[in-house]
């Protein structure tokens, strides 16, 4: 999981940079006029809010499902252990109750 939520990093990053790089050569090479161009810039980066935040949505949900999964997990596990050391004792009851030989 921690190598997706790395990659997930680096690839925001990646993105956040090229949409940067992206707006700067469309400002420079913008056949159309400052206000279509503002205007165009815009929409994109509401695009881009919309779709990162849309992201992390997703990963806050899938990270919300394995957070569930590994408490459900260490309560089956606690579940088990409790079972093995009630039998432990229960063991050792028996063979202490039983008449030993000498």
């Amino acid at each position: 999981m921690s190598e997706n939520n790395s990659n997930f990093g680096s690839n925001v990053g990646c993105f956040l940079a090229g949409l940067g790089i992206g707006a700067v050569i469309a400002l420079l090479f913008a056949p159309a006029s400052g206000d279509e161009a503002r205007d165009y810039l815009g929409r994109k980066a509401d695009e881009s809010r919309e779709y990162v935040s849309a992201r992390g949505r997703e990963i806050r949900r899938q990270a919300e499902e394995l957070v569930e999964k590994a408490k459900e997990l260490v309560t089956q596990q606690r579940e088990q252990l409790s079972a093995a050391i009630e039998a432990g004792k229960q063991a050792y009851q028996d063979e202490k109750a039983k008449p030993h030989q000498a």
